[in-house]
């Protein structure tokens, strides 16, 4: 097989186009995301448009053991990581205390332990090989706490955290294998309207998944640390700010940032 990608949160938005685009490089995919019928037809389009192999894996990442049971099953079939991008997460605004905690449970489950899980039981394969690469999707939430989306903030503050940790680890270990974090700003995915972002202020000038991609991708393949994509200059600016701005007036004005326009 070509230089495989496993890439998860396949079905839809940035994990799609990730997808095209190691397509498009020639490599070959293994697609993980919930929904069968929308991995097969992904597979289809591009077996047609592309030279490669593309392998399908319905797996539901929110499942406890989801991830070991993932990677047995590459292992089984003999299938070489080459790329290992965590791309599956999901959000959701609200008040803590008003929101369902299993979706909440749901989200942590996601976005911290299946991560975490599927780079600890990659990540020793790589090393062995000397060869590989790692490409995270946090987000620029996770720079900040956030009212309003206070776990899913906190879920990819782990994921930049950890992700840089890990970068680090290998530095100088005589090994090539990277870590690279993607913090997306405001994307058009389904991300977006199932999380209720759609409708603020934020996601007025929304990046294209595809954008984001592209940005991701060839961060992967660079080595690098981190690259913030399809974030304006004027959340950058505050982004800058952070350190200088009083804690509380910064917190109250990422609230309004998460609240619905009316």
């Amino acid at each position: 097989m070509k230089k495989v990608a496993l890439i998860t949160g396949a079905s839809s938005g940035i994990g799609r186009e990730l997808a095209n685009i190691h397509a498009e490089h020639g490599g070959d995919l293994v697609l993980v995301a919930r929904r069968e019928e929308k991995l097969h037809e992904i597979k289809r389009h591009l077996e047609a448009e592309h030279s490669i192999r593309v392998s399908v894996i319905p797996k539901d990442l929110t499942r406890t053991g989801a991830a070991q049971e993932l990677y047995d099953f590459i292992n089984n079939a003999g299938i070489e990581v080459e790329y290992l991008i965590n791309n599956a997460g999901f959000g959701g605004r609200g008040k803590f205390t008003e929101r369902s905690w299993e979706q909440d449970l749901a989200m942590i489950q996601l976005n911290i332990i299946s991560l975490t899980a599927l780079s600890r039981l990659f990540l020793p394969d790589l090393i062995q090989r000397k060869s590989g690469k790692i490409l995270n999707v946090s987000s620029i939430a996770s720079l900040t706490p956030g009212p309003l989306q206070a776990v899913y903030f906190a879920t990819k503050a782990f994921v930049t955290s950890f992700s840089n940790a890990l970068a680090e680890e290998l530095h100088d270990s005589g090994v090539t294998v990277t870590v690279t974090t993607l913090l997306p700003g405001s994307t058009e995915t389904e991300f977006a309207r199932t999380s209720g972002m759609d409708r603020t202020s934020q996601f007025d000038r929304a990046a294209s998944a595809r954008s984001v991609a592209q940005d991701g991708y060839h961060a992967m393949l660079a080595g690098k640390l981190n690259t913030l994509s399809g974030v304006p200059l004027s959340q950058r600016v505050m982004i800058a700010a952070i350190p200088f701005v009083p804690r509380k007036l910064f917190l109250r004005q990422v609230r309004k940032m998460q609240e619905i326009q009316n």
